[in-house]
């Protein structure tokens, strides 16, 4: 078995075998009308030469003004000159590219080659283009579809050629470097075939004008298409910059919360659990979507201003009137965390009323009946229901039965009737505690990198 370095040496020497093939059968089979007009000729050798300044780019794709005249030269001058332009190209590219010898040559015998096989091919199909008597097939669809094909073929053949020369050098397998960049070059590909088969009918029928015109608006769209790709640019660099400073401030509460839980491990569970029942009843009330995401939202935070709170205050033995202030102070300590958020400003409101009472005689605004958000009424009922029904280290919990004959003996005073009315037909109909799971993750249920997102996008 031949070893990767003699493998490569054959490849290379094939590589100049073929190339100097192609230089012989040139001189053979050139012809001088190859090379006329001199005006297309020209016009053609300066877009191959230039087209890399003024090749429009695209997401996903690049339309190469050098593969449409390179295509152009294959279909309306002939093998010879294709060839040519084609290694000129590849001299001028190579160069400012500074690649190494073993990919100039691929390079140059890539370039010499397939131009010169699909010129030959247009030229046995058509004819010579410019000959009056060949005017049946170069002036209608028929001729845009030969070199279409004959451009597909090029394609094909210089897909392979290079993907020897990975094979050879890198080892890569040819299946490997298909996925990565075939499919990746393909629509743009498609896009250089399609332009330049329309050209050349269009030349062919209306002559040079045609692509003097193409040029002026290739070079319009070139520079539009770079404009609008460096706007779109700068607006994922503001996506990505506003998403970072969304991240930071949402991750503030995250903390915030982690932090309540580490000293309250009560916190998360309960968090979740408020969570869960709210969302769900809100469901039951009618609520819109966007009303339900800022009660399910309101559950989990509603308690995220007792962070503020000393250890005495969160662990009690006995509660002065300076630690009855600090509780009832909470609301408006949560509200105003969570109202720094770009708008969660309906969320803050749903935190600062969510200890309001329906006869007045709730905090911190002694808000009456349905001058309480209906958010609050949802996080109020919710929050006390299970904070009766969960075990605590102080005390025992109440079965759920009490708990929600508790809440029906508040309704109308404390609570929102209605409201309890339907909370507990839901848990009647779902499970007393369906809310509640004891590996309650925060993260999980905050839906972070969704709430992140949601914060980045310009509001209308």
């Amino acid at each position: 078995m031949l070893s990767p370095t003699l493998m490569r040496r054959l490849f290379m020497t094939s590589e100049v075998v073929l190339l100097a093939a192609v230089a012989g059968a040139a001189v053979m089979v050139s012809q001088t009308d190859e090379w006329e007009p001199t005006t297309l000729v020209g016009l053609l050798l300066a877009i191959t030469l230039a087209g890399q300044w003024i090749s429009v780019p695209a997401r996903g794709m690049q339309l190469s003004a050098s593969a449409v005249a390179l295509a152009l030269a294959v279909s309306l001058l002939g093998p010879v000159p294709a060839a040519a332009f084609g290694v000129a190209e590849m001299i001028i590219t190579s160069a400012l590219r500074r690649l190494p010898p073993d990919q100039w040559l691929t390079n140059l015998s890539t370039f010499a080659i397939v131009p010169f096989a699909g010129g030959w091919l247009v030229r046995a199909i058509v004819g010579n283009v410019h000959d009056p008597r060949n005017a049946h097939l170069t002036e209608g669809v028929t001729f845009g579809l030969i070199v279409f094909a004959v451009f597909t073929v090029m394609t094909t053949l210089t897909y392979l050629m290079f993907t020897l020369q990975v094979r050879m050098n890198d080892g890569e397998s040819p299946a490997r470097h298909t996925r990565e960049l075939l499919w990746s070059l393909l629509p743009g590909e498609i896009a250089t075939g399609a332009l330049a088969a329309i050209l050349a009918v269009a030349y062919t029928k209306a002559g040079l004008p045609v692509l003097l015109s193409a040029v002026v608006v290739l070079l319009i769209f070139q520079r539009l298409t770079v404009a609008l790709l460096r706007s779109e640019d700068r607006a994922d660099q503001l996506e990505a910059r506003s998403i970072q400073l969304a991240s930071m401030q949402f991750g503030v509460l995250a903390t915030l919360m982690d932090a309540l839980a580490l000293r309250d491990r009560t916190a998360a569970r309960h968090a979740t659990a408020v969570a869960r029942y709210a969302k769900a009843l809100a469901v039951d009330a009618g609520c819109s979507e966007e009303e339900q995401e800022v009660i399910h939202t309101a559950g989990l935070l509603h308690d995220i201003g007792k962070f503020t709170w000393p250890d005495r205050v969160l662990s009690p033995e006995r509660l002065t009137d300076e630690d009855m202030a600090i509780i009832h102070r909470h609301p408006q300590d949560g509200a105003t965390l969570v109202g720094k958020l770009d708008g969660y400003g309906p969320v803050a409101d749903a935190i600062l009323y969510h200890h309001e009472r329906i006869d007045g005689g709730g905090y911190p605004a002694g808000l009456i009946g349905n001058e309480i958000p209906m958010a609050s009424r949802i996080v109020a009922i919710c929050s006390t229901y299970d904070a009766m029904t969960a075990p605590r280290a102080t005390r025992t919990p109440m079965e759920p039965s009490e708990a929600m004959d508790e809440l029906r003996g508040v309704a109308g005073r404390q609570f929102d009737a209605e409201l309890v009315d339907k909370f507990i037909e839901m848990l009647e109909r779902e499970g007393p505690m369906f809310g509640r799971r004891e590996d309650a993750e925060f993260e999980t249920e905050l839906a972070f990198e969704r709430r992140v997102r949601t914060m980045a996008l310009p509001r209308r």
